[in-house]
């Protein structure tokens, strides 16, 4: 199944160390979503607006697994389409906090996810909109 990674799942190696052998990932965006950070990271709808992540091939009983921990539990699945830097659309799953699950925050995660969207080659005006949240 494709799934589309926005927050710290974008980074293979966590997948790996959760029994996942993702494939095929492809640089992408959603469009009409703006990314949140809470205590977690979740995408909302949002007119006009774009979110940038990691399209990846995932074996779909492994990832059943991966959102069934605790600490990911409350996140739904829901189909979107990708639109990737070849500009192909992609029919993937993303799994999203319901917006009232949405609380708190976490500058930790917030720079943790800068990092690593800094290291995947996500746009500027994206990083800056993430750093805003730990700073």
């Amino acid at each position: 199944m494709e799934v589309f990674f926005y927050g710290l799942f974008m980074d293979r190696a966590i997948l790996l160390e959760n029994g996942i052998q993702p494939s095929n990932p492809r640089r992408g965006h959603l469009k009409d979503y703006t990314l949140k950070i809470g205590k977690r990271a979740s995408l909302i709808p949002c007119e006009n607006e774009r979110s940038y992540g990691i399209v990846m091939t995932c074996n779909k009983d492994a990832i059943d697994k991966l959102y069934s921990e605790t600490s990911v539990a409350d996140y739904i699945p829901e189909e979107v389409t990708t639109v990737t830097e070849t500009n192909d659309s992609v029919i993937a799953v993303c799994y999203n906090l319901p917006a009232d699950s949405l609380t708190g925050t976490n500058p930790a995660y917030a720079e943790s996810l800068y990092k690593l969207a800094k290291q995947e080659g996500f746009p500027k005006d994206y990083l800056k909109k993430i750093k805003k949240m730990w700073l």
